[in-house]
């Protein structure tokens, strides 16, 4: 079986898989639309991080495609519905790099405060600038977080580890960890707080999701991050709000636009603002957050393959499934449907196949059935299980 990876994919992922038996081919950048249809003839497995689109048309072009592995938190750049309606089952990374853009985001919160970028750019060109003007210590400070997700709960236990009063705001209802105050409204953690930073998902929704509004709403003089995604942001509006000095200071890591590959020309209206901070989209580019998502998504396409678990992943039924020596193991994607289970039954036992074990999740419109056998399984029920009418996708491991 064949395995695509793009975008530098830790080597230990590469590695994980080889291991595993598959033939793996490594790219450094990421590919548009028309190279990743044309590499993906023959491949089983692709292993993207945020660049690479994977849209419907590519999806409907890899018919030997059956699980992508996103080698970073965010899918948004998959069509995850149309993956689903194929049977083809995608997996990330939720919390290997969760340390890394915590620690990114105090880092930037110190910076801010402190005005250590203006001190730095200052040296470089020569001028000796020490004045404690403008710069504070983030103790006793209040931090508002805006998503308390995995990344955004964690901030908030180290950011009150160092002294700073904890409030969020979360669509869902979240537990409070530590001595975080939960606000009721968006607007009311705008009116408290005097660093915001944002950790929202990239579902479609939030896009524009922080804008003119927002930024007003804001004290004076606060500070503003965003370390989740760059479209949720009107950047325009940030640089108006930094340019008036209704905001002190902003640190960016993620853009609505940003170049496909190391040493592409980058533009941004943030660029020569004093006191903001751009870095790259690094939240998670440390070598120990990458070298456990290469860990993390390799193992998950591996163990999908090798036995049909799909725990963890996030567009279709999710099976933890043991390994069983000396059997067959039908997978079997299906529309979720009343009597497909019995049809599908009732044609193993016409063959006089007997079930030895079977596990069965559904998922809005798709049901997951993992079926083990002991017998021989002959083409012809093979054939008939994906003749069905509701099959999706099917395949035997042994």
């Amino acid at each position: 079986m064949k395995a695509l990876l793009l975008e530098n994919v830790h080597p230990l992922g590469e590695a994980l898989l080889r291991e595993a038996g598959f033939e793996v081919d490594m790219r450094i950048g990421a590919m548009d639309e028309d190279e990743l249809i044309e590499a993906l003839q023959g491949v089983d497995l692709l292993g993207i991080r945020s660049k690479t689109e994977v849209s419907a048309r590519v999806l409907d072009n890899a018919p030997d495609l059956q699980a992508i592995g996103a080698f970073c938190i965010g899918t948004n750049q998959i069509d995850l519905a149309h993956a689903a309606g194929r049977g083809i089952v995608v997996f990330n990374a939720p919390f290997s790099n969760t340390r890394s853009v915590v620690e990114l985001a105090i880092a930037e919160i110190i910076m801010m405060a402190r005005r250590l970028s203006e001190k730095d750019r200052a040296l470089h060109d020569g001028v000796w600038h020490k004045d404690a003007k403008g710069s504070h210590e983030i103790r006793g400070r209040k931090l508002g977080i805006v998503g308390y997700g995995n990344i955004g709960s964690q901030l908030s236990v180290v950011g009150e580890m160092l002294g700073l009063q904890v409030y969020f705001y979360d669509t869902d209802d979240k537990l409070a960890l530590g001595n975080a105050t939960r606000c009721s409204s968006l607007e009311e953690l705008l009116s408290i707080a005097e660093v915001i930073t944002l950790h929202v998902d990239g579902r479609s929704g939030n896009a524009g999701f922080f804008g003119a509004e927002q930024f007003a709403a804001m004290r004076p003089r606060s500070l503003f991050l965003n370390l989740s995604r760059g479209f949720v942001v009107d950047y325009d509006a940030l640089k108006t709000h930094l340019e008036s000095g209704h905001i002190a200071g902003a640190a960016v890591d993620v853009f609505p636009t940003e170049p496909k590959k190391k040493g592409d020309p980058f533009d941004s209206p943030l660029q020569g603002i004093p006191n903001v901070v751009l870095t790259p989209h690094i939240g998670g580019s440390t070598e120990e957050a990458q070298e456990d998502i290469g860990r993390f998504v390799a193992a998950k396409l591996r163990d999908y393959v090798q036995r049909g678990s799909t725990t963890l992943n996030v567009n279709l039924p999710s099976l933890n499934l043991p390994e069983r020596p000396g059997q067959h193991r039908i997978v079997h994607f299906h529309k979720n449907v009343p009597g497909a289970l019995a049809r599908m039954n009732g044609i193993l036992a016409e063959h006089g196949v007997n079930i030895e074990g079977q596990m069965l999740d559904t998922a809005s419109d798709t049901g997951y059935v993992v079926t083990d056998v002991v017998s021989q399984l002959p083409d012809a029920v093979l054939d008939q299980l994906r003749a069905m009418p509701e099959t999706i996708r099917l395949r035997v491991v042994r």
